[in-house]
């Protein structure tokens, strides 16, 4: 078959600390331009810094719950069925402050940063079972993101 099919249960686990990443399409069937990946972001503060992605963009589809996206001292709270565009250069973060856990569906263009959620399932969490920030800002510089704050 020319077409490459995930089915709900398929794709490869990924992702540290609370939040769990599926990578969808690791950019092995479409010549690296694009991948995809669906993260599960429980309630609570969980979140990554703000950081800024110099070298792909990202698409962000709320699936379920409510998601709290922030860029600069900016924040808009976007339901299931919203999405969010985040251009190469933009400073942005995500989290969940709500009661109910929350899904999304994010496009990597291309697709530099999916083994960056491979590395997070490779980092030490602490006994709340949250990533050190440390940590996370030099796995993200792995793959062209600062910090912002």
């Amino acid at each position: 078959m020319a077409i490459h099919v995930v089915r709900p249960d398929d794709g490869e686990q990924s992702g540290g600390g609370p939040i769990r990443c599926r990578i969808i399409e690791d950019g092995s069937h479409t010549g690296h331009r694009l991948g995809l990946i669906e993260a599960v972001v429980p309630p609570g503060p969980a979140g990554p810094p703000q950081h800024i992605h110099r070298e792909h963009d990202e698409v962000f589809i709320v699936t379920r719950g409510t998601l709290r996206f922030g860029s600069g001292d900016d924040s808009v709270d976007v339901a299931a069925g919203g999405c969010v565009t985040v251009p190469s250069g933009t400073p942005h973060t995500f989290s969940n402050p709500f009661d109910e856990p929350a899904t999304f569906i994010c496009t990597l263009t291309p697709d530099l940063y999916v083994d960056y959620f491979r590395d997070l399932g490779k980092l030490p969490t602490d006994g709340n079972g949250q990533l050190n920030p440390p940590d996370i800002g030099r796995t993200m510089a792995k793959y062209a993101t600062e910090v912002t704050r």
